[in-house]
């Protein structure tokens, strides 16, 4: 018990019957040959208070056990109590005898910001404590993105800013791409496929047999097979050599379309040994899911074939899905950390490793994107096409087997070089800034990345 003056208890607790022994003053015995004092209810101080608070003050008779004579070894309660009492106040409980809390630090600058000098990245003072939660600072873009994680949205308008900043030398690589590519499709199809019935040869019989389905679905995947395949090396080849030009846009730096090509042709053997590796395992595994159904259908059971045959197909179909996914970031790889082919390879499965359906997402947001364009693009030539053409180019742009003129597929020709100088940039910086933040999220590229655009607040 504190008998010093200020100090109000509001009545017993636990803490003072445990520290009774040490602060309770035991009363002197009266010598031998003095008698006892009369017994008195009153203290040194003064008369006995009543203690409203104290258990059992309320009950009957309470007074009178305050006031009653005390007991040898037991203190009268407030018998030291000092007079003046401090008035009533705000005054916080304590527990245990624990010191008050500090007071609490200023707070922050009323805007809300930090109070230090902030910089494009690194350490910055947010005030004091108790001053609230602070947005962190935006991180440092240099170039066309932002240097952390990307979400989709960032990854495909960082394509769009690439072409729009530096559309010199990716136009240019995209039109020579575009240019060829187009080319062997327009000629390939003059020469071959103009009057390939395809799928409506089976229009004239209603019933047709099983061989006769599975041949004009051959002549279907034929007459398509060197469009695709020259639009899917295209794409490989323009996301290679642009790829030097989105590491360049991601650092703020400009390129131009000298300084590109001097830095991907080094990489040109290696290069197209990926553009034709990557297509034959696609192709092998297509081979190895309908070969057994074909086998049969040649054997004679037809029935038992086809079915082998579709089911192996599907099969095979999500297996070259699967592995074109797992390479798509080979290209990128090869150029910028110039490794070879199977290293360039390995590098990408690592990197889609864990974000494999998110990396086909993106390529498929892409890939519709870019469909989405070219037919937007290719709707003037179109209508000059058929306006030239006439009524077979109108039956053929439908899929009909009818003969068509050289000027209506050269008119169709310059229509996909138009839309393809468009779209196979957004289609190939959406492909290397994919690379960009699969480092950034394992190897946490960005800090390189910040260091080498010179950055504040990145230097070693």
């Amino acid at each position: 018990m504190n008998d010093s003056p200020g100090w109000a208890p509001p009545g017993p607790s636990p803490s003072d019957d445990s520290d009774a022994p040490e602060q309770r003053t035991q009363p002197q015995a009266a010598p031998a040959d003095q008698a006892a004092p009369p017994p008195s209810s009153d203290g040194p101080d003064g008369p006995a208070p009543t203690l409203p608070d104290q258990p059992g003050a309320d009950r009957p008779g309470a007074d009178q056990a305050v006031t009653d004579r005390p007991v040898r070894g037991r203190p009268v309660w407030g018998a030291k109590w000092a007079e003046r009492q401090p008035p009533a106040g705000p005054w916080a409980a304590q527990s245990g005898g624990a010191p008050a809390p500090p007071p609490a630090p200023p707070t922050a600058p009323p805007s809300g910001r930090p109070t230090g000098a902030p910089g494009p990245a690194g350490p910055v003072s947010y005030g004091g404590w108790g001053a609230g939660w602070t947005q962190p600072p935006p991180a440092a873009r240099p170039g066309v993105i932002p240097l952390r994680p990307l979400g989709v949205g960032e990854i495909v308008n960082g394509a769009v800013a690439t072409l729009r900043a530096h559309w010199r030398p990716v136009v240019g690589i995209s039109f020579v791409v575009a240019l060829v590519t187009q080319a062997v499709t327009t000629v390939a199809t003059g020469l071959w496929f103009r009057n390939a019935s395809g799928l409506d040869a089976l229009e004239n019989d209603p019933n047709p047999t099983l061989r006769e389905a599975m041949d004009a679905f051959g002549e279907t995947l034929k007459s398509s097979a060197i469009p695709l395949a020259a639009g899917v090396l295209g794409t490989l080849f323009t996301t290679a050599l642009l790829t030097v030009v989105v590491s360049r846009a991601v650092l703020g730096r400009q390129v131009s379309l000298g300084e590109a090509w001097r830095e991907a042709r080094p990489r040109l053997l290696q290069l197209c040994g990926l553009l034709l590796l990557l297509p034959a395992l696609a192709a092998a595994a297509c081979a190895v899911g309908t070969a057994p159904g074909l086998l049969l259908v040649a054997a004679g059971a037809d029935s038992e074939g086809a079915a082998l045959a579709l089911l192996g197909g599907l099969g095979s179909t999500v297996v070259a899905v699967w592995l074109w996914v797992r390479y798509s970031l080979a290209a990128p790889a090869l150029m910028l950390e110039k490794q070879g082919i199977v290293a360039a390879m390995r590098r990408s499965a690592k990197l889609v490793r864990g974000a494999w359906w998110r990396v086909l997402g993106v390529q498929l947001l892409a890939l519709l994107i870019a469909i989405v364009v070219s037919a937007i693009l290719e709707i003037p030539t179109s209508a000059v096409g058929m306006a030239i053409g006439g009524d077979n180019a109108v039956d053929w742009l439908s899929g009909e087997s009818v003969s068509v003129s050289w000027t209506f597929l050269v008119v169709i020709g310059v229509g996909g070089v138009i839309a393809s100088t468009i779209t196979l940039p957004i289609s190939a910086g959406v492909t290397a800034l994919l690379y960009v933040d699969q480092r950034i999220r394992r190897e946490a590229l960005d800090l390189e990345l910040a260091r080498a655009a010179g950055v504040p607040g990145y230097d070693m």
